[in-house]
């Protein structure tokens, strides 16, 4: 399996304070990746980074073997690395048509956004049904398969995704799983970060935990799921 994004001695500060202290983690291609750790563990922050809306106080972001860690986040984005914001981050009094087409806005292969549009409306049928409406009137889940629907308008290497199932109802917290499950099958690389660690951990092949701000456990997902550290701290055992 080959390598497309390795972070390696990480940090990022908010002033004095040390969020991100030091982390190295490594993303094959094809494979989810779960992140997990408690609050404040310095999660959303690895993944700003990572899109470069913060910049680190040190480390490498490498993308294919370059360095991507001083570029804007626009052209963090152009080359392939796209975020899924906590929160969706959605524009509410635009259409959901429109949000999608913002998604492609770095993109001038038409007839390819046009078929890349179509499976966004495959993979979230209501997006289609909804698609003239005003994003702000969709549902929680709703807006939460929009923002990841954007995100696939750019057409991403590496999705990186913070806390996708937030706020949402279990059933929706399922179909969002689901979907990520059926993203990763055509072949892209996504990095999870989320709460529900029972749920991320199920569908990654490999998992890292953070905690206060630094990686203390790394394995198969399978293999954090059953381990004892992790089913104590996370998983209610």
């Amino acid at each position: 399996m080959s390598e497309i994004l390795r972070i390696t001695d990480l940090a990022v500060s908010y002033g004095h304070i040390e969020a991100v202290k030091g982390i190295d983690l490594a993303l094959n291609q094809g494979e989810i990746t779960a992140l997990v750790g408690a609050n404040g563990a310095g999660k959303s922050t690895s993944l700003l980074a990572i899109s470069g809306l913060l910049k680190p106080v040190r480390g490498q972001v490498m993308l294919d073997g370059e360095d991507i860690s001083k570029l804007p986040p626009h052209r963090i984005v152009q080359k392939g690395v796209v975020q899924v914001a906590e929160g969706r981050a959605i524009l509410t009094t635009l259409s959901v048509r429109e949000n999608l087409d913002l998604g492609a806005y770095v993109r001038s292969d038409k007839a390819q956004v046009e078929r890349d549009l179509e499976w966004v409306f495959t993979l979230f049928p209501v997006l289609k049904n909804r698609a003239a409406g005003f994003a702000g009137n969709l549902s929680g889940g709703e807006q939460q398969m929009l923002a990841i629907g954007r995100a696939l308008m750019a057409k991403p290497r590496v999705l990186l995704l913070d806390e996708p199932s937030m706020g949402l109802a279990p059933l929706m917290v399922q179909e969002i799983f689901r979907v990520l499950t059926e993203i990763n099958r055509t072949g892209l690389t996504i990095l999870l970060v989320e709460q529900n660690v029972r749920q991320a951990l199920r569908i990654a092949q490999r998992g890292y935990v953070l905690e206060n701000g630094k990686i203390v456990l790394a394995d198969t997902g399978a293999n954090l799921l059953g381990n004892p550290k992790v089913v104590e701290a996370y998983l209610g055992g």
